[in-house]
């Protein structure tokens, strides 16, 4: 049978309006390799930002509707509609990913071997009180673990793994992690310090690198300093790291990392070279915490790269097989190397309130948002 519960979706109306809702959706009987997710936990990520508020500015946020049935408009100005003109007046549902308890199944074996176990989801909608989805996209969590410890499964563990993957892949030895103190680079810590790998941590306040240091990092580097450069400098001179992952994104960020990764290079290199080191320096953008374009300061001679990574097509690089030990791994760990914190749970209505919008939607360490899609609000 059919499960019937609420979900949130974000529509990008003709004139230039966002609109945030609470619809009734159907969850599909399941077909043979499907089954169906009571949700009861699901992460409010960053990459989930990008669907949810669009280039809405939240600042001019507005609430009507009712404590069951909010409603939340913003304002677009009229020259960001053109990037997002494909969506426009499309109800569309959000949520990357998720946990909770298959309650349906399919006739297939794979399916049916999920029936009444608590499970991890990826594949978008999940901000929702019940999911039809793909047993293939599912993650059975080991016994004892609830949903709300296995909802952030895929993204964000899955990404830092694929980072030490992916420095193993393109031949470098060390790793540098801007934004460093959230969840992903609490676990990215945590999982270098297992595998041996150096890694240099990137943080903007004091009180970031004391909470990396207090769970073992012993390389950090405070952007806000006014000897940053020099202490990266320092870092990347003793570690050699030539590979960085920077989740800001705009700025001059990015350019700041390469420029030190040559001068490191430079200060163990045994000949002087018009064109700069000949090691390869690398930055990879996988985030967008700053919104401004990226500025790029050209003084880190010929042998560099700046693209964008993401996890999707990082895990169709590697392949099936492989995902599949990524992603037994995460279980395996999910309560130690991979775990989560969060700074609040909210029900689906209590995540369209205001005040809600106003904490999540500043993406601070510490506040992430958890939403229980059947939690009473």
């Amino acid at each position: 049978m059919a499960h019937t519960g609420l979900q949130l979706r974000s529509t990008v109306k003709a004139e230039g309006r966002l609109e945030l809702s609470l619809e009734t959706a159907e969850a599909p009987e399941p077909g043979p390799g499907e089954v169906v997710v009571r949700v009861e936990a699901a992460p409010i990520n960053p990459s989930d930002l990008g669907l949810l508020f669009g280039p809405a500015d939240m600042r001019t946020a507005k609430a009507s509707g009712t404590p069951e049935r909010p409603i939340v408009t913003a304002d677009i100005a009229e020259g960001l509609m053109r990037g997002v003109a494909a969506r426009v007046d499309q109800s569309l549902p959000v949520g990357n990913e998720g946990a909770g308890v298959v309650v349906a199944a399919g006739d297939s074996e794979e399916a049916q071997a999920l029936l009444g176990k608590t499970v991890g989801a990826v594949g978008g909608a999940m901000y929702s009180q019940f999911r039809t989805i793909a047993a293939a996209q599912c993650l059975p969590l080991e016994e004892g673990t609830t949903p709300a410890e296995g909802a952030s499964c895929f993204v964000n563990p899955l990404t830092a793994l694929g980072m030490v993957e992916t420095m193993r892949m393109e031949g470098h030895t060390a790793l540098v992690h801007t934004a460093a103190a959230s969840n992903l680079g609490q676990m990215l810590n945590k999982l270098c310090i297992a595998e041996g790998v150096e890694l240099v941590n990137i943080v903007r306040r004091e009180d970031q690198e004391e909470l990396l240091r207090s769970i073992g990092a012993k390389r950090v580097a405070n952007s806000s300093a006014p000897t940053f450069a020099a202490d990266l400098e320092a870092e990347l001179v003793a570690t050699g790291a030539t590979l960085a992952f920077d989740a800001t994104g705009g700025g001059r960020l990015a350019s700041q990392i390469l420029t030190c990764m040559e001068a490191a290079q430079n200060a163990t290199a045994a000949e002087y070279s018009r064109y700069g080191s000949t090691t390869h320096k690398q930055v990879y953008i996988y985030g967008g915490l700053d919104r401004q374009p990226t500025q790029l300061d050209r003084n880190y001679g010929m042998a560099w790269g700046v693209g964008g990574w993401l996890l999707t097509p990082f895990l169709q690089k590697v392949g099936f097989q492989k995902g599949q030990e990524l992603r037994a791994r995460v279980a395996a760990e999910i309560k130690t190397t991979f775990a989560s914190h969060y700074g609040q749970e909210v029900s689906l209505a209590e995540a369209l309130s205001l005040d809600a919008i106003a904490a999540y939607g500043q993406q601070a360490t510490g506040r992430k948002t958890l939403i229980n899609p059947n939690k009473e609000s």
